[in-house]
């Protein structure tokens, strides 16, 4: 390491040239405590084998080149959002199980003023195994296609009882055969209430690691595999993390934040949003740009690091 970026390295920000010419001032945050995971949007999506995917570097990039790159935005990422953690508030397995299939084509946020009234009507499998269908639909028409989700839930709560004795599984192979559970809602279940690693592809995931020329694949387990294969699995839950984190606040669909994107240097697609630094500021989400977040009750380490918690359903 030279002088000069070990001092860089010291005041905690570095001068990166941007692939515009242009220099980005890349900010190091301090690392706080890491947040207890809990979970993150996913789809309801059907069961599917993961595939094996070669992955191919881009062109004129080797795959050395690859692999070193994007495991240093992961890095730069886990200093930018120290305090990640899934979006969705759970209190055990079964609640972040039923909230990330509630998930799916709506905000967790949405979800998170929802679930409160569901759980305390029906807190165990027991109950929302027996609950009244259009009971269940009241609570749940907030998060949008509401018969569909009151079937899932109410199924995978009968599974629970009758197959696992009230107990959420802690394996791949047995989860993905729950109602309206498939691979991705699997992992979040895994990742973030058993600790056993795996990788979320949701629509921010898919959207940045193409971006990102990880990977040129579209289908979700294709993504999965490609992406898998570039990191060390103990990497993989942090790494949906940071990469969700990411896309929801800084790296839109739409319109990106280039102008203030802490990984910029790295990023192959710099340009596609905004690049003025001023301009892209005002683009910022959640607590970059000052609003709040999407947990009502969120780890105490983002509440440390400034993040605000969400109002309850209904609030102003």
């Amino acid at each position: 390491m030279t002088k000069k970026s070990a001092s860089a390295k010291k005041t905690g920000t570095a001068r990166k040239a941007s692939p515009a010419g242009k220099t980005a001032s890349v900010r190091k945050v301090t690392p706080v405590k890491k947040a207890v995971a809990t979970g993150a949007s996913v789809a309801v999506e059907k069961a599917a084998p993961a595939k094996k995917v070669a992955v191919e570097a881009p062109a004129g990039e080797s795959r050395t080149a690859l692999v070193r790159r994007a495991r240093r935005i992961n890095r730069e990422l886990a200093e930018v959002y120290p305090y990640a953690h899934p979006e969705l508030d759970f209190e055990n397995p079964f609640q972040l199980l039923v909230a990330t299939v509630l998930s799916a084509q709506t905000t967790d946020l949405r979800v998170n003023q929802t679930t409160p009234g569901l759980f305390a009507r029906y807190p165990a499998p027991e109950d929302l195994a027996a609950a009244d269908p259009e009971q269940v639909e009241e609570i749940l028409r907030p998060c949008g296609f509401f018969r569909a989700k009151t079937r899932s839930v109410i199924g995978l709560s009968k599974a629970l009882v009758e197959d696992f004795g009230g107990e959420v599984p802690g394996r791949l192979e047995d989860l993905v055969k729950l109602p309206g559970v498939g691979r991705k809602t699997a992992f979040v279940v895994l990742g973030n209430a058993f600790g056993r690693p795996g990788i979320t592809v949701d629509t921010h995931f898919q959207r940045l690691v193409r971006r990102w020329k990880w990977t040129a694949e579209t289908d979700p387990d294709n993504i999965e595999a490609a992406v898998g294969a570039l990191f060390p699995k103990s990497d993989w839950t942090d790494l949906s993390h940071h990469v969700i984190w990411h896309g929801r606040r800084i790296c839109h669909a739409r319109k990106p934040a280039c102008g203030a994107c802490p990984i910029a240097p790295l990023c192959p697609a710099y340009g596609e949003g905004e690049t003025d630094p001023e301009k892209a500021k005002k683009l910022l989400k959640y607590e970059k740009g000052g609003l709040p977040g999407q947990r009502l009750k969120p780890p105490q380490a983002y509440l440390d690091a400034g993040g605000r918690p969400a109002p309850p359903l209904g609030a102003a």
